[in-house]
């Protein structure tokens, strides 16, 4: 087992000098090689406060996230920056941003910690029991679908760690492309030519409904009423929508424009979960996609209404970075992704939401 860590250490030391080397930046080999091996600290560890900085761009946060003290995560990017012989993060009193130098060192670091996980999860993982970390982002109007999933994931494979975190679509977006995440689920009409190769596998089609209080409380929960509700008639209503900078709330305009209609709504926020809520409390109504009115099902008080003319229907996918070499956790990912019983949960919960 020494001699099988060895090599592992060996060809990571090896991986990770080729990488920094083809960046752009000029490092020596036994600079790297005494990161690694002559301070208390691995350069892994280093390099994974480094991308918390970047995640969270607050030394405080980042080190929270990391569980360590401020001032630790501070001495460790020093330490970085003493190593390379350039400044990595531009510092006011607080974290300002990184430096050009400091861009290319991430991104090495981004595909170095990638590489690291995909050799550590083939080493520790059997085809039948698959052990690895998977970080899967979800735009906000999914994450309740994001959440179904990941839960079916981990009862299948109990040696898959997931941290699923909601972010917006150029998030999305750019995290695919620097490999901070490893999967995502959203606006796969959103797609276009990248740097870094991004693939998407189809889920389903959401839909869109006008949510308003019932006359009555329904003796089930939500109930999706069989009338309709074109955009126009619901321009006039007083609603609560998304914020401008939205993904969702774009769609929902451009919705609105088709109808021949522009809207003004009485509440905006950049929470979904106010979406619904205000609904319940307030003299409001809403427009929520399928998986965020499948949420609220259990709500006596409120009613949904398909939206017509025109009918929406956004296609929503899982997204990655083309690789061939996956990750053992975002191969059993996608396979379950492909599944019929998944596929089968998913229809109940999305698209027209017939069973309510």
């Amino acid at each position: 087992m020494t001699g099988f860590s060895f090599l592992t250490s060996l060809i990571l030391r090896l991986l990770l000098v080729c990488i920094i080397e083809t960046s752009g930046v000029q490092f020596g080999v036994h600079r790297v090689f005494t990161a690694i091996n002559g301070r208390p600290m691995s350069l892994f560890t280093s390099l994974r406060y480094l991308v918390a900085l970047h995640q969270h761009k607050h030394f405080g946060r980042a080190a929270d996230a990391c569980h360590i003290t401020q001032p630790a995560l501070s001495n460790a990017i020093r330490a970085l920056e003493e190593e390379y012989g350039t400044t990595i993060v531009k510092r006011g009193r607080n974290f300002e941003r990184f430096t050009p130098e400091g861009e290319r060192i991430l991104a090495s670091a981004l595909r170095v910690l990638r590489e690291q996980e995909v050799l550590m999860q083939d080493i520790q993982s059997s085809v039948e029991h698959p052990v690895g970390r998977l970080i899967l982002g979800a735009v906000p109007s999914v994450v309740p679908v994001a959440a179904r999933f990941v839960g079916h994931l981990q009862r299948r494979y109990n040696g898959i760690s997931i941290v699923l975190r909601s972010m917006s679509s150029p998030e999305i977006e750019g995290a695919l492309e620097n490999l901070s995440i490893d999967l995502a689920l959203g606006y796969t009409q959103r797609l276009k030519p990248r740097i870094v190769e991004i693939k998407a596998v189809d889920q389903y089609q959401e839909r869109y409904f006008l949510l308003r209080r019932a006359a009555q409380p329904h003796r089930d929960g939500l109930k999706i009423v069989k009338e309709t509700i074109d955009w126009q008639a619901a321009s006039h209503l007083p609603l609560c929508l998304l914020t401008p900078e939205m993904h969702n709330r774009s769609i929902v305009d451009h919705a609105f424009q088709q109808g021949g209609v522009t809207v003004k709504p009485i509440i905006e926020t950049n929470s979904i979960l106010t979406l619904g809520l205000s609904v319940i409390v307030g003299d409001v109504c809403s427009i929520l996609p399928s998986a965020m009115v499948g949420v609220l099902r259990g709500y006596r008080e409120l009613e949904a209404v398909p939206l017509i003319s025109p009918t929406v229907l956004t296609p929503i996918g899982f997204m990655f970075a083309f690789t061939d070499r996956p990750s053992q956790a975002v191969r059993v990912a996608l396979d379950l992704a492909k599944d019929p019983e998944w596929m089968a949960h998913l229809a109940s919960h999305t698209g027209a939401l017939v069973g309510l």
